[in-house]
């Protein structure tokens, strides 16, 4: 068994000199949870290096979260997808684009949530008195000026 460098999983190389718990975490959509219940699921002992994992374990990983019936679906990040109605996992590249494709249409339809990301301000209800003034310039403070 050779040790590689990178290990390729989900069009991400991550580094194969971590463990494998850690290592899977470099990639967007993997957290601790959902990479130790796939180590438990696929029975990987989570110090292995990535480095150290076979091409068909690697392809086991990309396999379960491809299609995560076996994972409790309060893990996944996309529970009764808006399109589909199915639970999935989206993970790597794919993770970006559908939530640029969700903020799109939220814009488009006029919601709250598309208004307030459109603007710029904070989604979820957080306050906006003291924070989430325009970056990097103070609204309503004018600086005296130097003679």
């Amino acid at each position: 068994m050779v040790k590689k460098q990178f290990l390729r999983i989900f069009n991400t190389a991550v580094d194969g000199n971590l463990p494998i718990s850690r290592a899977l975490r470099k990639i967007k959509g993997f957290g601790s949870n959902l990479t130790h219940i796939v180590c438990f699921l696929l029975k990987i002992d989570p110090k292995t290096l990535a480095g150290d994992l076979e091409d068909a374990e690697a392809k086991n990983i990309e396999n379960l979260i491809s299609n995560p019936e076996i994972i409790p679906t309060r893990m996944l990040n996309r529970q009764k997808d808006f399109e589909t109605g199915k639970n999935q996992h989206i993970v790597g590249p794919t993770l970006r684009l559908t939530q640029e494709f969700d903020i799109k249409r939220l814009r488009r339809i006029k919601s709250y949530k598309g208004v307030r990301h459109g603007l710029g301000l904070p989604v979820r209800g957080q306050s906006t008195k003291a924070h989430f003034r325009k970056k990097g310039k103070a609204v309503g403070v004018k600086k005296p000026r130097k003679r």
